[in-house]
């Protein structure tokens, strides 16, 4: 008899790595039983990541959500698992130690057995932290090597890596070849080196299909002594996802491996309730080129994770990118050129950048730079003109040491702006703050939950917890899945309706809310609005977050305008620390004005122009489209 295989089942990541939903917990609830009756899983994999996020965007209760679906693999034994962040817990930026530590506390009282800890640029030093904190709140600590290939990302640099989380109490160790690049000798080779130094610990094994290299991965690893293998199943695997449950099996059943059997009832039933949820409204959300496997993905190495966010961020700065191309009468782009274009830059900065391992959040932000410096190259600007904070930070050293060395272009870039390069303890960076949103619950007089688990979600995802409060949230997506649906439904029908030559007719009762005017060579942007009676009516922009549009005092036509470089999001102020930009205040070429929040980060918008503000155009919060005023100046 071969040596003992097990199983863990991806279901969250499945779904983050094919789109940007997961079920809601009802669903949930109705497909755990039957994974349970596959018969086939030591572990599933059951939140972290971006999953409370999602919770909370489609107006659900997270903590209510890990309960009811972890319980049911609880009360029979299967292990459950969750993804963190190190430094970053489970969102996309830094948090304070405290927080970090209540984390792991209302996890494991929520039933998740075992965290896996990684950090986006194998700082030990962060991973470390969370192992500590993992076990002091009752949890299985599993530290994780992000893999990816390149010359400082070698099978010595990830052995060693390990044995300093295990010797630092790692209980277990994670290979996580998030892009599914890693070379499948290589991944024998770290497993071998493990193994021989630490022979009991086990090794848990999580590649996605993408680039097509993982089926023979699984093998490789297998082979050198890996314990669990991850995996995905239909109608979710494969694509930028995991290879399928029933490959795997059947590849290391014929290797001689002793695997547990497989209830294929089960299987087809939990396949089909999961095309279900498809159905129901998660395929509204999914790529249909996520569901395909690509070679392109070897060069770039962007990980399967992210692969439907960067869909969506594509389609979008396309649209915007097309539209500043009609306005100058050049030729528009389509998304595979542009798709091509973004690989291309990827592997161009991705070594400048001191090589970060592509993996949440440093895989968004080397697209996020790579994504502005295609589009800012496309309108014959330079590269590097547009890098968020968060971005900077990552250069700076302030999430952690990064692996390769960086590029002096970036170095004297830095310099130029004045810029200082950090190589403390990232930790150190961000201190305690619980305090602060407890007091921000007893405020508002919000229960702080189960085990302070509202508490912890308020600490981890401010901005996503009071919108779910509010009810700003479940209002915002129902309104998105509705004009999804309209849109899919008017394809449906456009594509069966016979072909009439007709003229082009006018929108029934449309009634624009902005024009653009021009008076003696000036240009302006008014806004303009109606009552029941179609009559102009004089209106105030509603408040957002507690900050409204500033009214625009009467000027003699001489104003100057900034103008938004990119679509998303306008915000005063990316946190309490900040004094937002008011009517009547100065500004100096390079002063920041606002930010706009476009593919999860904050990009810093600077003044061209010197002078007197004379309007704020938007309140926080407004969708702002690219070259669409944002201040003006005179």
């Amino acid at each position: 008899m071969g040596k003992d295989i097990q199983f863990s089942l991806m279901y969250r990541d499945m779904w983050q790595s094919s789109g940007k939903y997961m079920p809601r917990v009802d669903q949930l609830v109705r497909i755990a039983p039957v994974i349970i009756d596959m018969g086939c899983f030591a572990r599933v994999e059951t939140n972290g990541g971006g999953f409370e996020q999602i919770n909370l965007l489609f107006g659900e209760n997270p903590n209510k959500s890990v309960r009811a679906w972890t319980q049911p693999f609880n009360d029979v034994g299967i292990k459950t698992h969750m993804l963190e962040r190190a430094l970053n817990g489970i969102r996309m930026s830094p948090v304070p130690a405290d927080i970090r530590k209540l984390m792991f506390k209302v996890k494991k009282k929520q039933g998740t057995d075992i965290a896996r800890s990684f950090d986006g640029l194998n700082d030990e030093r962060n991973i470390i932290d969370s192992i500590t904190y993992a076990k002091a709140g009752g949890m299985i600590a599993q530290g994780t090597l992000s893999l990816t290939y390149s010359k400082v990302h070698t099978v010595d640099y990830y052995i060693e890596l390990a044995s300093k989380l295990i010797d630092h109490g790692a209980d277990e160790i994670c290979l996580k070849d998030m892009a599914g690049i890693g070379r499948p000798v290589s991944l024998g080779k770290i497993v071998e080196g493990i193994k021989a130094s630490y022979p009991e610990v086990l090794i848990q094994y999580h590649g996605h299909s993408g680039p097509g290299f993982a089926p023979v991965s699984i093998l490789e690893v297998a082979r050198a002594g890996a314990d669990i293998i991850d995996v995905g199943m239909e109608p979710l695997s494969w694509g930028t996802a995991h290879v399928d449950l029933l490959t795997a099996h059947a590849i290391l059943k014929d290797a001689g491996f002793n695997v547990p059997d497989i209830n294929m009832k089960a299987y087809m039933e939990a396949r089909s309730l999961t095309q279900e949820f498809i159905d129901d409204f998660l395929g509204y959300y999914i790529n249909p080129k996520n569901r395909m496997m690509n070679s392109l993905l070897i060069g770039p190495g962007l990980p399967g994770g992210m692969m439907g966010s960067l869909m969506a961020d594509l389609e979008n700065n396309l649209a915007s990118l097309n539209k500043w191309m009609a306005k100058r009468d050049k030729p528009e782009i389509t998304q595979d050129q542009l798709l091509i274009k973004l690989f291309e830059e990827v592997e161009y900065i991705w070594p400048k950048l001191g090589y970060p391992p592509l993996v949440t959040p440093y895989s968004q932000y080397v697209k996020n730079v790579a994504l502005m410096n295609v589009i800012q190259m496309y309108k014959g600007k330079e590269r590097w003109s547009m890098i968020a904070d968060n971005i900077w930070d990552m250069i700076l050293g302030k999430s952690g040491k990064l692996p390769g060395k960086l590029d002096d272009e970036i170095v004297k870039l830095a310099e130029a702006q004045g810029r200082e390069f950090y190589t403390g303890r990232p930790q150190d960076l961000y201190p305690d703050n619980l305090d602060v949103f407890r007091k921000e619950m007893a405020e508002n007089n919000w229960d702080l939950g189960e085990d302070e688990e509202e508490l912890m979600e308020l600490a981890m995802h401010p901005e996503q917890y009071r919108a779910y409060k509010s009810g700003a949230a479940k209002k915002a997506f129902e309104e998105d899945l509705a004009k999804r649906k309209a849109e899919a439904e008017g394809v449906a029908q456009a594509s069966t309706a016979p072909v009439v030559a007709t003229s082009a007719a006018p929108a029934v009762n449309y009634q624009p809310k902005s024009m653009n005017i021009e008076i003696n060579g000036e240009k302006f942007r008014v806004a303009v609005s109606y009552d029941e009676n179609d009559a102009p009516v004089e209106t105030k922009a509603p408040a957002i977050n507690g900050t409204t549009k500033e009214e625009a005092p009467a000027t003699n036509g001489s104003a100057k305008e900034v103008l938004a470089p990119v679509e998303g999001k306008f915000f005063r102020t990316k946190n309490a620390s900040e004094k937002g930009l008011n009517t009547g205040d100065f500004v100096k070429v390079g002063d920041i004005i606002g930010y706009i929040e476009s593919m999860k980060v904050y990009n810093a918008i600077t003044s061209e122009i010197t002078g007197k503000v004379v309007e704020v155009c938007h309140a926080d919060g407004d969708d702002v489209e690219e070259d669409e005023a944002l201040i003006k100046i005179v």
